[in-house]
């Protein structure tokens, strides 16, 4: 049974779930946006099942996890998750560890990957290599890419950070509708993850996170020498293994087929049929058995 827990960081008391036995590779869970630890929970118990620790923390904004000063920049920029990753790591005395996470928390996990892959036995992730090339974001993808990112410009005007403050939970369900077309899931399922939006920081992480990636607003300086290692797009020289749900209704299927290139260490890529955003919670089998193999192979 998960059991709840804190640490601190330099930044952040993090919240966090720990299941499994406390000896051996441990496996750290990360959710997106807009969900949070419960997407894990089918794929805690299959892994915890083969006799393996997860860890299953609430990313900054998202849940009980809190800011340690009011005077810290709600950033939610690539640089800050990865840096919280490494951070809570250390905290947590972990020396290595296999990654597994989907949409920004897949980003926080190729971020601590590529920068810092002594502490990674193996990556888990969904849709591709998605460490965000921030001096080209002025360039437009395609039509139909961009209608398909309509929430990020939504989130770019103060209209859409007044709906994030106000239908928080209207827009997120409205998300998990469309990124997930075949996924059925009740009212309940949506609760449980819901509350964990009700975090103070959640809109002003999400409204940062949003205008970061296109250059619209400043990241905080403690990142910057992070997101300087970024901008070169650094290849990942870990064991990985990246699902693509072939119905994921935000990162068509074909977007993830040419990342191969970035990976220099054992890569395979899975793309999984009638699944969409939400891989953990949609296939956690698909998932649980990426994360097996590659804990199989570190200990080989």
């Amino acid at each position: 049974m998960a059991q709840s827990a804190r640490t601190r960081t330099p930044m952040l008391d993090v919240a966090y779930e720990s299941s499994g036995p406390a000896d051996g590779l441990p496996v750290l869970l990360l959710h997106g946006f807009p969900y949070d630890v419960r997407s894990f929970d089918g794929v805690v118990a299959l892994v915890n099942a083969a006799g393996i620790r997860t860890i299953v923390p609430w990313l900054r904004g998202y849940g009980d996890t809190q800011f340690l000063s009011a005077n810290t920049l709600r950033s939610g920029e690539q640089a800050a998750l990865g840096q919280d990753l490494l951070e809570l790591l250390d905290a947590l005395r972990i020396r290595k560890a296999v990654l597994a996470g989907y949409d920004w928390g897949g980003r926080a996990a190729y971020v601590v990957s590529a920068l810092w892959p002594q502490r990674v036995a193996g990556l888990v992730s969904c849709t591709g290599y998605n460490i965000q090339d921030l001096a080209n974001s002025h360039r437009p993808a395609d039509p139909a890419q961009e209608a398909r990112l309509w929430y990020q410009y939504y989130f770019h005007t103060e209209r859409g950070r007044n709906g994030l403050i106000e239908k928080r939970r209207e827009i997120s369900r409205l998300l998990w509708k469309m990124w997930s077309p075949n996924w059925v899931f009740d009212d309940a399922t949506f609760d449980r993850t819901a509350g964990s939006f009700d975090n103070q920081d959640f809109v002003d992480v999400v409204i940062h996170s949003y205008r970061h990636r296109t250059g619209n607003v400043a990241g905080d300086p403690r990142y910057a020498a992070v997101e300087a290692r970024l901008a070169a797009q650094p290849d990942i020289h870990v064991p990985a293994v990246n699902l693509h749900g072939a119905a994921d209704g935000v990162t068509p299927v074909g977007r993830s087929e040419a990342h191969g290139r970035h990976f220099t260490a054992a890569y395979q890529r899975r793309v999984l049929e009638n699944v969409g955003h939400n891989v953990p919670q949609e296939a956690p089998q698909a998932f649980a058995d990426a994360i097996l193999q590659l804990c199989k192979d570190a200990s080989a």
